[in-house]
């Protein structure tokens, strides 16, 4: 390997969209070097947009980084005991019946324990010096993780690794090195809340300290936004899709149409943030949307409204550099706010 630039392809496999983004380490620095994605048409298959994807992205690695999510996976925080990795590694299988909803044989698993245990701060609960601490228990079912995998090999494709989407989004925030607002008033510790909207559901990722101390999945997506603009205008699938995207001319049909949606999505999300501000002791500043689902029009108002949070959209790619020669930077910008999962997924560039 001496010599050689090591490269991984980010592979997002949505339910209506394949995405992929290459990362390759130049030095100490990731630089974007492949990009492409498509479209799952009606009848479509996954496994035909994956083929279409390595056929036009120039990409240079063949090691893939995919993720899961949805109802095959778990992500729960659990109060423990303070112990060390070790200890913990052992314990934590005592647990597992009370936190899985799965026989501890079907999943595969994992854990840490965080840095910093807000939980109970701001109301005299648990914390650094009470001999607690809180662990981030991941799980999901083997037949899950051996069907991506099975997808990605008939590519002719290695897999890297597989993540969790949910934390994905984290890692692609982490990658951008972007800043987050502290509290200067001895008040109670700042968080911002990530939310990706994708296809068919939608997560939530809250962070503090530069850990995560919630995250949720919501089953609303911009597929039930097309759905009510295919409803409403009377239109097919894909032309909905179009006009949910660029609504200039649809403007007034478009926001009557989504608006029961958005509004569904929005409720969740403040009672998100309400429950993790009470629980955990953070006050969220800030909410920052990605996913296909926000590229309609006035999302982001909508929720900042809903929430009483200042909210907007944020570029996974901003703060890094961008191989002109094989990436087409006005196509890739263009969708930049739906490929933070794939960016976060490629950031194992970055692991040894």
């Amino acid at each position: 390997m001496i010599g050689r630039k090591k490269s991984v392809v980010g592979l997002d496999l949505g339910s209506s969209v394949v995405k992929a983004i290459e990362l390759t380490m130049e030095g100490s620095e990731p630089v974007v070097t492949g990009f492409a994605r498509a479209e799952i048409p009606p009848g479509g298959s996954v496994q035909e947009a994956l083929q279409q994807v390595f056929g036009e992205g120039r990409f240079r690695a063949k090691r893939v980084v995919t993720g899961v999510s949805g109802q095959s996976t778990v992500v729960r925080y659990i109060p423990m005991m303070r112990m060390s990795d070790e200890e913990l590694l052992q314990a934590i299988k005592f647990e597992t019946d009370k936190y899985l909803p799965f026989d501890i044989h079907d999943v595969v698993m994992d854990c840490q324990a965080l840095r910093k245990t807000i939980h109970g701060a701001s109301q005299g609960g648990s914390n650094a010096g009470d001999g607690t601490m809180t662990v981030l228990l991941a799980a999901c079912r083997k037949e899950e993780l051996e069907r991506k995998a099975q997808i990605v090999k008939r590519q002719g494709l290695m897999p890297f690794a597989i993540d969790l989407d949910l934390f994905a989004v984290a890692n692609a925030w982490e990658l951008c090195g972007l800043p987050m607002e502290s509290h200067s008033d001895g008040g109670a510790p700042s968080a911002i809340a990530l939310v990706d909207v994708g296809a068919t559901r939608s997560s939530v990722n809250v962070l503090a300290g530069g850990e995560s101390c919630f995250s949720r999945e919501i089953n609303i997506g911009g597929a039930d936004m097309t759905q009510a603009i295919m409803r409403r205008l009377g239109v097919e699938g894909f032309e909905a899709e179009a006009i949910k995207r660029a609504a200039d001319s649809h403007a007034t049909e478009v926001a009557l149409a989504i608006q029961p949606v958005l509004e569904e999505l929005a409720s969740e999300l403040a009672l998100s943030i309400d429950y993790v501000e009470h629980h955990e002791g953070v006050q969220v500043e800030e909410t920052l949307l990605s996913g296909g689902g926000i590229l309609a029009p006035g999302v982001p108002q909508y929720i900042e409204q809903a929430t009483a949070r200042p909210t907007r959209t944020w570029n996974p790619l901003e703060a890094l550099r961008v191989d002109v020669n094989r990436v087409d930077v006005e196509e890739l910008e263009a969708w930049a706010p739906s490929l933070v999962v794939a960016v976060g997924l490629a950031s194992r560039v970055q692991s040894r």
